[in-house]
C-alpha cells in the first residue's frame, strides 16, 4: 500500500494579502461595471494605515480609487483610520495595440494550469476544498463572536492510501482573536463551531492532530502585524499545490489577461473532462504569446485514470473546446463584474462561477 501526506492552506478575508486582492477586483468590477472593455491590472499593498493602490488602467469609467479601498476595509471588518495613496496610469499604447485586434490577442505571455480531481464533489483537490471551507466557516464564526478578529489561516493534511483520501492527518487553525478570550476557550471555540462541522467525521481519526493557534496569542494581525499585496497567493487561488502553477496571479487582471481567463478556461476544460467521467483527474498546461489569439502549447495528462491515453484526450479537448482569447471571453461571458465573488476561499470549485458549469463533451 503506497501512503503519503499532502497539505493545502487558505486564509480568511482579513489576512493582508486577501485584502489587497479584494481593494484590487472590486476596482476591475467598478470598471466593468461602467465599461465592459476595460482593460485594467491595478493592485494594492497595504502596511499599517497606509493602502498604496496602483497600476494601469485603460477605461472609460470613472473610478473612485480611494472609496472603494476604504469601503473594503470596512467590509471585511478593520475599523482603523487608513489612508489611500493613488498612482494609477493608462495602460501602455503597446500594450493595447498588441491586444486590440477584431479577434482579442492575449494581453502577455504566459503558462496557465487547469486542474480537477474526483476526490470532491465539486471536482477539487481533498485538502485544498477541506482548508477552503475551514477558513469560509472561520469568517463566518468570526462575524457572530466579537472575540474573533479578521486575520486568519487554515491548513489541513490529508492521508493518502495508494491515491486516495481516506484521513485528515492534521489541522491547524490561526486566528487572530481579543485580548478577552484565552487560548483554552478559543481553542474549544474553533474545535467544536469552525472544525468538527466542516470537516467528514468519518475522516477524522483519534490521532488526528488539532494545532489552534500553535504560535499562542494572535492579537495584532491584519496590515499591523504584516504587510499584503495583490497576487501573493496564488496556491491558495489555485489547487493547494496539487498543480503546477501558472506564471502570474488572477486578482486585478482583466479577461484580456491570459494569466486569469485561460486559467479559468483550463479549470473549465478539466473539469468537464472528469465531470463527463473521461478521467478521474486532469490537468491542462495553456501557454499564449502576447499579441497572439491560440495557444502556442495545449498539453493534457490524467496521470493513468482515464481510459484514453493523453494523446487521446488531447483531441477530445481541442474538438470540444476553443482556447482563442475571443472565444474564452465569450464563453465564459468574462466582460462582467463578477471578480469579487473570486477572491476569497479560491477561485474554483464554486459552483456558481461560470467555469464551473457543466459541459457535455462529445467524443
Amino acid at each position: 500500500m503506497s501512503v503519503k501526506l499532502f497539505t493545502s492552506e487558505s486564509v480568511t478575508s482579513g489576512h493582508p494579502d486577501k485584502v489587497c486582492d479584494l481593494i484590487a477586483d472590486s476596482i476591475l468590477d467598478e470598471a466593468l461595471r461602467q465599461d465592459p472593455e476595460s482593460h485594467m491590472a491595478v493592485e494594492a499593498t497595504i502596511k499599517d494605515d497606509m493602502i498604496l493602490v496602483y497600476g494601469e488602467a485603460g477605461t472609460k469609467a470613472d473610478i473612485d480609487y480611494e472609496k472603494i479601498a476604504l469601503g473594503v476595509m470596512k467590509e471585511i471588518g478593520y475599523n482603523e483610520d487608513y489612508y489611500v495613496i493613488t498612482k494609477v496610469n493608462t495602460q501602455s499604447a503597446e500594450i493595447n495595440n498588441a491586444v486590440a485586434h477584431d479577434h482579442i490577442s492575449a494581453g502577455d505571455q504566459g503558462i496557465m494550469f487547469g486542474y480537477a480531481s474526483n476526490e470532491t464533489e465539486n471536482l477539487m483537490p481533498y485538502a485544498i476544498d477541506a482548508a477552503h471551507k475551514l477558513a469560509a466557516r472561520l469568517e463566518k464564526v468570526r462575524r457572530e463572536d466579537s472575540r474573533l478578529r479578521p486575520d486568519g489561516k487554515t491548513q489541513v493534511t490529508v492521508r493518502y492510501e495508494d491515491g486516495r483520501p481516506v484521513a485528515v492527518d492534521t489541522v491547524v487553525v490561526s486566528t487572530q482573536h481579543s485580548p478577552e478570550i484565552s487560548q483554552e476557550e478559543l481553542h474549544d471555540l474553533i474545535l467544536e463551531k469552525v472544525i468538527k462541522p466542516v470537516i467528514d467525521p468519518a475522516m477524522l481519526r483519534e490521532d488526528t492532530k488539532y494545532l489552534i493557534n500553535p504560535s499562542g496569542s494572535f492579537i495584532l494581525g491584519g496590515s499591523w502585524g504584516d504587510s499584503g499585496t495583490t497576487g501573493r497567493k496564488i496556491v491558495v487561488d489555485s489547487y493547494g499545490g496539487y498543480a503546477p502553477i501558472g506564471g502570474g496571479c488572477f486578482s486585478s487582471k482583466d479577461p484580456t489577461k491570459v494569466d486569469r481567463s485561460a486559467a479559468y478556461y483550463a479549470r473549465y476544460v478539466c473539469r468537464n473532462i472528469v465531470a463527463n467521467g473521461l478521467a478521474g483527474t486532469c490537468q491542462l498546461q495553456l501557454s499564449y504569446a502576447i499579441g497572439k489569439a491560440e495557444p502556442t502549447s495545449v498539453y493534457v495528462q490524467s496521470f493513468g485514470t482515464s481510459k484514453y491515453t493523453d494523446d487521446e484526450l488531447k483531441e477530445i479537448v481541442m474538438k470540444n473546446f476553443d482556447f482563442s482569447v475571443s472565444n474564452i471571453i465569450r464563453e465564459l461571458d468574462l466582460r462582467r463584474p463578477i471578480y469579487r465573488a473570486t477572491v476569497n476561499y479560491g477561485h474554483f470549485g464554486k459552483k456558481d462561477l461560470p467555469w464551473e458549469q457543466f459541459k457535455k463533451i462529445e467524443l
